[in-house]
């Protein structure tokens, strides 16, 4: 089985759904993933994806944040989620295709602002939320699969514009880069982007705060396409689809890529 996989931190799905329907389009995934869905399942507007194809669908939701969703080509079969740190909110969803690979959809909390648990919860229930990542990883270690989503952390120092100067910004923190190591060392994981471009800048994210995001290019690399060992060495034609961070009404994410031949 090949098929080619997107992940994207879209944004609210119902506020550009022409761009989903733009990517689906022009791009062609054979599954893409979505973060911060923010809608209700039921609202997710799978009607217009149908329409082009994308006639499976698997999904968590919640009225105005988090969500994740799995559009798929290919047949696709709900195998749950996880409500890591317990704290009730739709980050995570997997599905099964036929040939028994499972896809795992994530969006790991932000953290906030400040980059310190005493003093910011937030940043506490991403710590936590990564940890239990850790432990189900190993408890269950996961094979045959592929991991995506908007994991929050840029861990390399070529994942940012500037390792220095965001040591202590939230996202590129050592203990947030540890935690995440901590993750994929128990998975057995591989980043399967770094693996087929492992050198240079490398970004998917740009703050909306940026008046010219593209000049300033001030970005982080936020969001990831990993596979457990067995599988990695089958991914490649990773790539970033920089274009759509400027398109009308855009994410402050883009889209990663990453083809599979299994």
């Amino acid at each position: 089985m090949s098929f080619t996989l997107a992940t994207w931190n879209i944004n609210s799905v119902r506020l550009r759904a022409p761009l989903v329907c733009r990517l689906l389009s022009e791009e062609a995934p054979d599954i893409l993933c979505l973060q911060e869905c923010k809608s209700p399942v039921d609202k997710i507007p799978f009607e217009d994806f149908a329409a082009l194809g994308y006639t499976h669908m698997i999904a968590r939701g919640q009225k105005g944040y988090n969500g994740v969703a799995i559009l798929s080509k290919l047949p696709l079969t709900d195998v749950g989620d996880k409500d890591f740190a317990g704290l009730g909110h739709a980050r995570h969803v997997a599905g099964r295709l036929e040939d028994g690979t499972i896809i795992h959809n994530f969006y790991v909390p932000a953290g906030g602002d400040v980059a310190d648990r005493t003093v910011n919860e937030k940043f506490g229930q991403k710590l936590d939320y990564l940890t239990e990542m850790r432990d189900w990883f190993r408890d269950e270690r996961p094979e045959r699969s592929i991991l995506v989503g908007d994991l929050n952390i840029a861990p390399r120092e070529d994942d940012v514009w500037s390792h220095k100067q965001l040591l202590k910004v939230v996202s590129h923190t050592p203990v947030e880069v540890e935690h995440l190591e901590n993750a994929m060392d128990a998975g057995g994981w591989t980043d399967v982007t770094r693996a087929d471009i492992p050198d240079g800048q490398l970004y998917s994210w740009w703050s909306y705060r940026a008046k010219d995001w593209n000049a300033a290019d001030k970005g982080r690399r936020l969001d990831h396409v990993w596979a457990t060992d067995d599988i990695a060495s089958a991914g490649h034609s990773s790539r970033i689809l920089r274009t759509a961070r400027g398109w009308e009404k855009p994410s402050d994410h883009a889209p990663v890529f990453a083809s599979f031949d299994l």
